[in-house]
């Protein structure tokens, strides 16, 4: 799995180099992103990317798809192995909507499906596993989809660029205290309870997952905001949980408020958190380094617990018995 991350940055450019045919379709106002897992939280990033849009975004993580899909609507279906039940359900029942719909796999039932029905279908070839294969599919479908995503090329090529400067530190080259990934994952222990901002919850999201599946440990994300009207009164008692604050250099200023407020009641009664900053560019390059940097970390925190980060025995379990 290591080996696979080390080249993350490498991966994301061939992907986004690849010769997948661009789609042509236009008017889309709402874009239904339907996927499981690591393909899930690809459909989160999106969702970032096209938050300052008029493009509509609803993220489908599950069986039922939205009463608000028509004519104008795009339905985008991605599972790594093309075999995901709950995705599966998600494109039968968009083939049989007036909507327009494209499904990203590395084969599986789901190309089959759409070989039989004649729906836009993109195969993008699995690495390793599917949370390994995330930059392969997100800059593939970055490039497929790029009529319809209005990020500009250059904002593409700036989170690439940033991916490769930040693997440096983190990559399997620097076990060093230099290290920001290992740091992080030195310090993890107990249960993390990821707190972030508006723009930045698909990096908790992956953040969350990748401590599940590779570290098989438990995680909690919550919104900065909203805990402060709920979750925060957890910390008056005693627990193994430890705070994580996902930070964005564009925060909203209120949002800062809200750091600065949190992070004096945890100084007032001694309780140890960790800050993790987006740093400057645009979304997807602030998306892409805390994702490159988290990953890294769940990986690290693996392997200090002695745990192999690629089986996912439960996650089979629960497939092999739908």
């Amino acid at each position: 799995m290591y080996e696979v991350y080390d080249r993350w940055p490498e991966i994301a450019q061939e992907s986004y180099n690849v010769s997948l045919e661009p789609v042509k379709f236009q008017g889309i106002d709402h874009m239904v992103f339907a996927g499981m897992g690591g393909s899930g939280s690809i459909g989160s990033i999106f969702s970032s990317i096209l938050s300052k849009t008029n493009i509509h975004v609803s993220i489908v993580k599950g069986y039922i798809l939205p009463k608000t899909v028509d004519s104008d609507t795009l339905v985008v279906t991605t599972s790594v192995s093309g075999n995901t039940d709950e995705t599966l359900t998600i494109l039968d029942s968009a083939s049989r909507q007036d909507c327009k719909v494209i499904s990203f796999s590395s084969g599986g039932e789901m190309e089959k499906f759409c070989m039989k029905k004649k729906i836009e279908f993109r195969e993008i070839p699995k690495i390793h596993s599917p949370r390994g294969s995330f930059t392969r599919f997100l800059y593939s479908m970055l490039k497929v989809l790029n009529p319809v995503i209005p990020i500009p090329t250059n904002e593409i090529s700036e989170s690439i660029v940033e991916m490769k400067k930040l693997s440096s530190s983190i990559n399997s080259e620097n076990l060093t205290a230099d290290n920001p990934a290992l740091n992080l994952a030195e310090w993890i222990s107990g249960i993390p309870l990821i707190y972030y901002p508006a723009g930045l919850q698909a990096a908790a999201i992956r953040f969350k997952n990748s401590l599940q599946e590779n570290a098989k440990m438990h995680a909690i994300i919550e919104d900065v905001v909203e805990s402060s009207h709920n979750g925060i009164v957890s910390w008056e008692q005693q627990s193994s949980v430890i705070p994580i604050m996902i930070e964005g250099a564009d925060d909203y200023i209120k949002t800062k408020e809200r750091w600065q407020i949190l992070k004096k009641f945890f100084d007032g009664r001694n309780i140890e958190y960790k800050e993790i900053f987006s740093g400057e560019g645009n979304i997807l390059t602030k998306l892409m380094r805390l994702v490159y940097l988290l990953d890294y970390a769940s990986i690290y925190r693996s392997v200090l617990s002695g745990i192999d980060p690629t089986p996912v025995e439960s996650i089979n379990f629960v497939k092999n018995n739908l």
